[in-house]
């Protein structure tokens, strides 16, 4: 028995739990509170996926079937007795199955699985245990395109009834889908669901919703609760309605749901939980930031002057009560980024709370989640990473930061190497200048294998007009930066922005075609521009050259549709920047003009062909920063002592020799200087605590010997920093 719990309705990822629920039952542990949570998305897809489940799926005979429909039923006995072995498969359960699945003659194949003749093309020569997995996940693709066809229209893997939360300013269409039938998949989820209110008694259930495709089930579980459970009360916070419904007026909403929370869920969720199980009727009971029906209005009540909490404050997130080894990992796509996101678990933190940049024009920067930037130190994070591995037994962190700040990241990092943990991570950036060689060379050596940001429309004009605070020479450069540590690269990329010139287009994608050409960028992805309500643009549409169409507002309020004045139909170049992303991520078709992507006439770009080539051979000049902490990366060092001599002269020196993982580095100094270096190494390595600036280890130079910069710019010295010995930050 549980007082509270808490659910993610399907569906978000198949691969990993989406973390909401782990941080509100971390938190609620720090209250003492009971908390019960559970993912019902993955549960559903593991009853549907099964023998029972494909069984009842196949028992109707298809009605007026297509040809893909008719194959699949054909087949149906395959894939009864198949269904279970591929699951475990995926779930990392009988990894042998990859040579059965390689076969090409053990499962049953639909229509997903012609896209095979391109699949050497996407993949290469992928490993087995890759490509078994991309087949298997085809055959569940096949299978959902039946279940769309024949079970439920809606259905799909991450997200179910998605169109009826986009953008959904009245409630009329989501409240007839409820009041009908229910389906197919709505009896398993609430069968489901009936199993764990049974098992839990719960006083109040939680529903996360982070997307449009979880809007649907929330509200189809809160029903059933409601005809079911009376007694129990119903919330609703996460994403979307942090976003979406800060404009609720429908009533009808609120038989459904008895509160609904905005923003950081941890202080909402502690006042209403103290309202439900004290039984409080009181109209001066404390709110925060929270939707609830009195007197037959909706009202929001935000009458706490409680503070919401630290971040420091709110516990680790906790992922006890999830069934982290049901979980599967596919691969969908041949995109890099993509497959780090749908392959793998990943323990997901959040290094900082809020964007600390918090200007670009088209971001929802006037809500709080982006608008309070609040970090967390280092050595809370990692403590939290420590536990988590501990918890999960899975190594891998998803820092799901909005831009995670350089500098916590470069301490994070430092506090990996202290503790000598081995981790793998990826997170969010800006492509900041503050991202040098050293400090992309020193997240690496902390396990970052990967990041993800924001070059948007990739031209200088629009980068200013956005307000993103860099230019596309300095993404290059960073860019290199991370990509010759050994860290991947995906850049997110907008077309479409207001104001924006089929030149601009054009010459944006030139940008992009060279950055892939130049290896500096290894995944990317093109999105469309949306307006939202509660962006600049949105708020001021006027200075952007759009005019929006308003719509009266009940219930959704995000995405506003409007009119761009300069008349021109973006939408056209979307297929034409998808197709060259995707060869150009496969390293082919750079030199086919960019009018070969599209079957419509485009201008020549303006941009010259070597501009990104120009930009990274650009010679970064020697120049001293005195405030830059200096780490040493290696404090195990071999010194041998030797006698040189030429012309008949002779002179000590010392050789020092570095083993690292890959080479070995070998320099020679004069030996007072050597022994001098040796010390200093052991004393301000990554393992001591003791920091040092360079003007400090100048200071400490200069105290034997003359002349420091001399030293430090000298050959032997720019060979420890080429190979990572010498970290400058």
């Amino acid at each position: 028995m549980k007082d509270i719990l808490l659910i993610t309705p399907p569906f978000t990822q198949l691969n990993t739990p989406y973390p909401a629920t782990a941080y509100i039952k971390g938190f609620l542990n720090t209250k003492r509170i009971s908390s019960y949570q559970t993912d019902l998305g993955i549960e559903v897809i593991l009853r549907l996926f099964s023998k029972d489940g494909l069984s009842e799926i196949f028992e109707t005979q298809p009605i007026e079937p297509s040809q893909n429909t008719a194959r699949i039923f054909a087949l149906r006995e395959e894939y009864i007795k198949t269904v279970e072995q591929v699951i475990l498969f995926l779930q990392n359960q009988n990894p042998t199955l990859a040579r059965q699945i390689c076969s090409m003659n053990f499962l049953p194949e639909a229509s997903r699985f012609n896209q095979l003749d391109d699949m050497e093309f996407a993949f290469g020569n992928m490993g087995m245990q890759d490509k078994a997995k991309h087949l298997a996940t085809l055959y569940l693709e096949d299978l959902s395109d039946y279940i769309i066809e024949q079970i439920d229209a809606d259905f799909g893997f991450s997200r179910y009834a998605e169109r009826l939360g986009k953008s959904a300013n009245s409630f009329d269409e989501m409240y007839a889908k409820l009041i009908a039938e229910q389906t197919f998949i709505d009896r398993t989820t609430l069968d489901i669901l009936q199993n764990h209110l049974d098992l839990m008694h719960p006083k109040l259930v939680c529903f996360s919703v982070p997307f449009p495709g979880n809007l649907y089930s929330a509200f189809r579980c809160a029903k059933f609760i409601k005809e079911n459970y009376p007694h129990i009360k119903i919330a609703m916070g996460g994403g979307f309605p942090n976003t979406e419904l800060r404009d609720l007026k429908d009533v009808r909403v609120f038989e459904f749901f008895d509160y609904i929370t905005l923003d950081d869920g941890e202080l909402p969720l502690e006042l209403v939980t103290a309202h439900v199980l004290n039984n409080e009727e009181s109209v001066e009971a404390e709110f925060k930031r929270t939707f609830l029906l009195e007197n037959g209005k909706v009202m929001f009540k935000n009458n706490s002057k409680r503070h919401d909490y630290k971040q420091s404050e709110i516990g680790t997130p906790d992922y006890s009560d999830l069934q982290l080894n049901q979980y599967i990992s596919v691969i969908e796509v041949a995109n890099p980024m993509h497959s780090l996101w749908s392959d793998g678990r990943w323990n997901k933190l959040t290094m900082a709370h809020g964007c600390y940049w918090g200007k670009c024009t088209f971001c929802d920067i006037s809500l709080d989640y982006i608008k309070i930037y609040e970090p967390i130190s280092a050595k809370i994070l990692v403590d939290r990473m420590e536990e988590l591995i501990q918890q999960t037994g899975e190594t891998g962190f998803h820092f799901v930061d909005e831009a995670a700040p350089p500098a916590l990241m470069r301490e994070v990092a430092l506090e990996i190497l202290r503790r000598n943990l081995v981790v793998t991570w990826w997170t969010n950036i800006r492509f900041e200048k503050s991202f040098t060689r050293d400090l992309c060379f020193l997240l690496k050596l902390s396990g970052c294998i990967a990041v993800s940001g924001g070059l948007e429309v990739a031209s200088d004009r629009l980068l200013k007009l956005i307000d993103k605070g860099v230019s596309v020479e300095q993404v290059a450069r960073v860019t290199r930066h991370f990509t010759e540590a050994g860290i991947m690269v995906h850049a997110y990329l907008m077309y479409g922005y207001p104001t924006q010139t089929v030149q601009e287009t054009v010459d944006s994608l030139e940008m992009v075609r060279q950055l892939f050409e130049m290896g500096v960028l290894q995944s990317g992805f093109w999105h469309q521009f949306a307006m939202t309500a509660h962006s600049p643009v949105g708020q001021n549409p006027q200075e952007f050259g759009v005019m929006p169409i308003l719509q009266d507002i009940q219930f959704a309020n995000n995405d506003v549709d409007f009119v761009d004045k300069t008349g021109i139909d973006h939408g056209k170049f979307g297929f034409g920047l998808k197709k060259s992303l995707f060869n150009y991520m496969h390293g082919i078709n750079f030199d086919l003009p960019l009018q070969e992507w599209f079957d419509f006439k485009i201008p020549r770009t303006t941009i010259h062909p070597d501009y990104i080539h120009d930009c990274l051979v650009t010679e970064e000049e020697f120049n001293f920063k005195g405030n830059s902490k200096v780490v040493f990366t290696k404090n195990k060092v071999l010194a041998n002592n030797i006698v040189k001599s030429k012309k008949g002269n002779s002179w000590n020196i010392t050789q020092l020799t570095f083993h690292l993982k890959t080479n070995i580095v070998k320099i020679e100094l004069d030996q007072s200087k050597a022994q001098w270096f040796v010390e200093i190494t052991s004393a301000y390595s990554i393992e001591n605590q003791k920091k040092v600036t360079l003007q400090q280890l100048k200071d400490l130079y200069e105290k034997n010997f003359e002349d420091f910069e001399l030293f430090w710019f000298s050959k032997p010295v720019q060979q420890l920093k080429e190979n990572g010995i010498i970290l400058s930050l």
